[in-house]
């Protein structure tokens, strides 16, 4: 049996993903098949695993700081990986990448300043920035020949107006899961360089990258002062319970002043627990994220099928990076309400709606495919009982 076809139930209703309180709270009912959260079914890398114990069978859990060796860790493994040479000492250690956005909106923009984000993307976002006291401005994606791309006629018309103070990039994009490409992302930095806008990449999802497409990072493009990246290992190796996130600042200045902040709340101190788990993730863990991009890609190409043949007014999304796929509904010519019926009641499967992205989007559905694939296709084939009986 491949290791991520094991069906974990150990303690399933402590995590959020199956909690019954959170499910009725989404979805009005506990009863449903759940894909809504951006994490994993899967037992972590051994390497993870081994280092935790060790550290629980030490028994003494002093104070301890070990930082630089988490950065040092990320500078082997973005050498290795991506081929993206990195200076451990632009790192800031914070609790987490959406807290960096917070503190980068609060650090470098001013209250009623304009955060640009391009829409449908992490919902998160948008809450951020308004309670930060920003206003959001937003540059919608554009669907051309079934593929997301930048609207860059749009993009430079928002920056020309002189309110737009930071972009906010999402690379792999979610929910889409575009992975943006080296000349999109220039076009971008060239922009915001030219109009005086920082940019901020979300690249959380930097290391889930299918076969045929390349990551870029915003890093790649250090002749910019005004970027700023964040990252964490939470989604690579499914860690979002003990894991932190970084800030990577090139600029001397702009880091000096996160630093600052960040030391003055010390929001810069970690635990033991991360630290031991983000080093043996970044040094040991690489062959089985080799090994469970393998098998999304087969999952992957199980759903494609699938909905070629038994569901075709469905439709999928290009799915470039990210363990998420987006669904688009459009063409069961069903009302938002009629759709969320659809899903939920009848199908009884809890994804997460489109409209958490964007407004617009009450039409498609991300689904979060990171799990053995006989509950994917579990779900889908509870789509396709109900497609039969009702369309």
């Amino acid at each position: 049996m491949n290791q991520f076809d094991q069906i974990n139930k150990n303690f399933e209703h402590k995590f959020a993903k199956e909690n019954p309180r959170m499910l009725h709270y989404l979805f009005e009912t506990q009863d449903v098949l759940p894909f809504w959260i951006a994490d994993m079914d899967f037992t972590v890398a051994e390497p993870i695993t081994k280092e935790l114990k060790r550290l629980v069978d030490r028994s003494i859990y002093a104070y301890e700081f070990d930082a630089q060796s988490i950065f040092k860790a990320i500078v082997e493994w973005n050498k290795n990986r991506h081929n993206l040479f990195l200076d451990y000492k632009n790192f800031i250690q914070i609790p987490g990448v959406l807290t960096g956005i917070a503190l980068l909106i609060r650090e470098l923009t001013e209250l009623g300043d304009g955060i640009l984000i391009q829409t449908p993307v992490y919902h998160q976002f948008a809450q951020v920035i308004k309670k930060s006291g920003r206003k959001i401005i937003q540059n919608p994606l554009q669907i051309v020949d079934g593929e997301y791309k930048i609207d860059f006629i749009d993009l430079e018309q928002k920056l020309q107006s002189g309110k737009v103070k930071m972009i906010l990039l999402c690379n792999p994009h979610n929910p889409i899961g575009r992975v943006w490409k080296l000349e999109e992302l220039q076009k971008v930095v060239d922009l915001a360089n030219q109009y005086n806008v920082r940019i901020i990449s979300d690249e959380i999802h930097s290391d889930i990258i299918y076969s045929g497409h390349q990551f870029t990072s915003i890093l790649s493009f250090n002749d910019s002062k005004h970027i700023a990246l964040l990252g964490s290992p939470a989604k690579t190796f499914g860690m979002q319970s003990i894991s932190n996130g970084y800030l990577y600042i090139s600029d001397d200045e702009t880091r000096e002043q996160l630093k600052h902040t960040v030391e003055s709340m010390h929001l810069n101190h970690g635990n033991a627990f991360t630290t031991f788990a983000t080093i043996a993730a970044y040094q040991k863990g690489g062959p089985w994220l080799d090994d469970l991009i393998s098998y999304l890609e087969e999952t992957l190409s199980w759903i494609k099928e699938y909905l070629k043949k038994e569901l075709p007014l469905i439709t999928m999304y290009p799915a470039e990076g990210t363990y998420q796929i987006w669904l688009d509904f459009t063409k069961l010519n069903l009302s938002d309400d009629e759709l969320k019926d659809f899903l939920v009641k009848k199908a009884k499967l809890g994804f997460a709606p489109g409209s958490w992205f964007d407004q617009n989007y009450g039409q498609f559905m991300r689904m979060n495919i990171a799990s053995p694939l006989i509950k994917i296709q579990n779900a889908f084939k509870r789509l396709k009982t109900v497609y039969d009986e009702n369309l």
